[in-house]
């Protein structure tokens, strides 16, 4: 595998992140609001994926009292389809943990697939549905979580079983 690391976002990376950005949503943050999330937001905590030097993805997240919101996640779209996203989330949860959160949440379009499949694999369950939430075409957001105790737990009875 190439040279790549998952790293903490920093103002350099904003060019990048902005192009990414654009190309992944179709109602994309501006820069200024992503410059805030990096230098004003206090909650706020963001990753980039640098592959050979290049950002190629980032994720974001908000971390409040013992919960991680994810704010954002996206993959350069010729970098898709490559496990980019499932290591980006994981070192996500890895540091929501790490700072005391107990589990993590996300908004995400019913109509995202992809997205809905990641998550999936990365331990997140449907617990609700925020109607109308897409301000661009009124669609509804499917509300996931994934508590890192019941995750823990479940690991630890795979492993146990296999010894059973």
């Amino acid at each position: 595998m190439s040279n790549f690391k998952i790293r903490r976002m920093v103002r350099e990376d904003l060019d990048a992140i902005y192009q990414i950005e654009n190309s992944s949503f179709t109602v994309p943050w501006s820069k200024e609001s992503l410059r805030n999330e990096l230098t004003i937001n206090q909650f706020a905590y963001y990753l980039v994926v640098e592959l050979d030097g290049e950002v190629i993805g980032y994720g974001g997240m908000w971390i409040i009292a013992d919960e991680a919101h994810v704010t954002n996640i996206a993959i350069a779209p010729s970098y898709r389809g490559q496990k980019w996203g499932e290591k980006l989330v994981m070192a996500m949860k890895q540091h929501a943990a790490k700072q005391g959160a107990v589990g993590m949440t996300l908004e995400v379009r019913p109509s995202n697939i992809v997205a809905l499949r990641l998550y999936a694999k990365m331990g997140f369950y449907q617990t609700g549905i925020r109607p109308k939430y897409y301000s661009d075409d009124g669609e509804d957001a499917l509300v996931m979580w994934v508590n890192f105790k019941d995750e823990a737990d479940q690991q630890m009875e795979t492993k146990s079983s296999k010894y059973v």
